[in-house]
């Protein structure tokens, strides 16, 4: 919790005005009840029609003063709470930005979606309600008891017994409610991960008529987060209506010794009245008190799992100061291994070459050899289990500072883009980039029709998921926001599985003629990798062959039996 007090650090002064102001309306709250009583005393009781206005003014007085208090009491919490929950998510965004895929693996996506919006706006509503009435209700409960004092100490006795009853209700039940909060919240994780699955593939469930099973499975994720939150708010249910209970039941007391003490003269009229009314008020901010618990509780259980994201040390980097540096050559693996958090067999295994700067090299093996895996490994996306991924001297496992990301631009698999227009997605690549370089680098993408003019040039409109372009304009775009960064090394992820045999071998040419570019190419085409300096063949995540082309032939079965199956009689692409 104290790693999260440090966003209300800017707002001292909204944390400490608000609650302050809200005293404030308090003190003139408690004025009320005597205030009354004076005029049931000595304004109806006397008749003096003089003291019922006089007194009625400063009722109203009060009133005027207390709607002012409490507004700007408002004003300041809402500002702490809003400015410290705009914080809170700026930070952990940037927590989960700097995540490595290792750790976004291990936590979830969906429990980060969870975290960044319905637990820190949990943590906003606490920190609000926190401000306004964790003093307040306390100070009025304990004001009302000092105030019936003054007035009667026999019939204050009844809140000497009434108030700590209420407190062991309500703390009894917040130490219950607490952990099953936090149930509650891994249970909406699940539902929303099912969720975001469900949305991202919902052309392959209706492709292949699974609606049912997926609806079947949602039914049974939210039943058993409905009955999680079914037992936790009946728990907390119970807050209101015990509290009223007591409440009435001290009330009771309060008037059944009270009558008596108006008919023995002991108390008048009007101070029985006060003392009602300082009742009342107990019962009004014991019920606020009682709803803030349970919001404070949602809230701490929320604030944990921030906490749990803020604090969490990133597995993705480990830095080794006896990490080997020492390479003759840009890129080299050196007996490689990696295996993915909770898997239990290794992906890669024992992998181990060189690449010179401004070699090509071509990655080619079956489905699921571990092709994407090892590129992933070259920026340190993921660190090797064993073995080292040394890049320009730099050892992978050392790269605190992910120096070796400024270096290298990715071409997914997946074609990623952003709603906006050609322009702001290729930017993504640089920042800074001219619309010169940016159309230099939409030419070697070979992707110029995507701002020819009746599309609106580099303003084109770009949907979410670039669902408004083609499979092949949307891969060579993202080859085209990868080109425009200049970079030192570009890794084509299987990038033009859209593309035809004509437009692909155009790209390689034109990134041939790149300088000084080290660039890697997962592919599953024998012609995409066949051109290359260097061919890596994987098979079941080792390495079966490394050489060129023709030493493959004549070297690597798997790698022939790639090319044969891909070129009738041998025939080769054109290049």
């Amino acid at each position: 919790m104290k790693t999260l007090f440090r966003y209300l650090r800017n707002y001292k002064k909204e944390a400490v005005l608000a609650p302050l102001f809200k005293m404030l309306e308090a003190i003139f709250e408690l004025l009320v009840p005597l205030v009354v009583a004076e005029i049931i005393d000595r304004g109806i009781g006397e008749g003096d029609k003089g003291t019922v206005i006089k007194m009625c003014l400063v009722l109203f007085a009060l009133g005027i003063i207390g709607l002012i208090s409490a507004v700007v009491a408002q004003y300041f919490s809402a500002r702490a709470a809003t400015g410290a929950a705009a914080e809170l998510k700026s930070s952990l965004l940037d927590k989960i930005q700097s995540m490595s895929y290792t750790a976004l693996d291990k936590t979830g996506i969906a429990t980060l979606i969870t975290r960044i919006t319905g637990d820190v706006n949990q943590v906003q509503t606490g920190i609000n309600l926190t401000l306004r009435l964790l003093l307040r209700s306390p100070f009025v409960v304990a004001g009302a008891v000092i105030m019936a004092f003054l007035v009667d100490v026999r019939s204050a006795l009844v809140f000497v017994v009434v108030v700590p009853i209420l407190a062991l209700v309500i703390f009894s039940i917040l130490l219950v409610t607490i952990p099953m909060y936090k149930r509650v919240q891994g249970g909406v994780d699940g539902v929303t991960g099912g969720v975001r699955e469900n949305l991202t593939g919902v052309r392959v469930i209706r492709a292949f008529r699974k609606e049912k099973g997926e609806v079947y499975e949602f039914d049974a994720d939210s039943a058993a987060l409905v009955k999680i939150q079914t037992a936790t708010a009946r728990i907390s249910s119970l807050l209101n209506p015990l509290t009223y209970a007591i409440i009435s039941l001290g009330i009771v007391a309060l008037l059944f010794d009270g009558a008596k003490g108006v008919d023995t003269g002991r108390i008048t009229q009007g101070e029985l009245f006060a003392l009602h009314g300082y009742m009342s008020q107990i019962l009004v901010e014991l019920v606020k008190f009682a709803n803030l618990v349970i919001t404070i509780t949602k809230s701490i259980a929320g604030a944990k799992r921030i906490n749990e994201v803020l604090t969490s040390a990133d597995e993705g980097i480990v830095s080794d100061a006896s990490a080997d540096t020492n390479s003759d050559a840009f890129v080299e693996f050196k007996n490689v291994s990696l295996k993915y958090s909770g898997a239990g067999d290794e992906t890669l295994h024992n992998i181990s070459f060189k690449a010179d700067r401004g070699n090509t090299v071509g990655i080619i093996g079956s489905t699921g050899s571990g092709k994407s895996s090892l590129v992933s490994l070259i920026g340190g996306v993921y660190t090797p289990s064993e073995g080292d991924v040394i890049v320009g001297g730099i050892n992978t496992k050392n790269d605190e500072e992910r120096k070796l990301l400024s270096l290298i631009s990715v071409v997914p698999q997946k074609a990623a883009l952003f709603s906006g227009t050609v322009r702001s997605n290729v930017l993504v690549g640089k920042q800074n980039a001219t619309d010169e370089e940016i159309k230099r680098a939409i030419h070697l993408a070979q992707a110029d029709e995507l701002i020819s003019d009746d599309r609106g040039g580099l303003d084109a409109p770009v949907s979410q998921n670039g669902k408004n372009l083609s499979g092949g304009q949307r891969q060579r775009l993202t080859i085209a926001r990868a080109l425009v960064g200049e970079p030192e090394i570009l890794i084509l992820d299987d990038s033009a599985s859209a593309l035809d045999l004509a437009t692909e071998a155009a790209l390689r040419r034109a990134i041939a003629t790149l300088d000084g570019v080290t660039v890697f190419t997962v592919s599953q085409r024998a012609s995409s990798v066949m051109g290359c300096d260097l061919i890596v063949v994987l098979e079941n995540g080792e390495a079966v062959g490394v050489g060129d082309h023709k030493t493959l032939m004549e070297s690597c079965e798997v790698y022939r039996e790639i090319y044969f199956s891909q070129f009738d009689n041998g025939e080769e692409a054109a290049e």
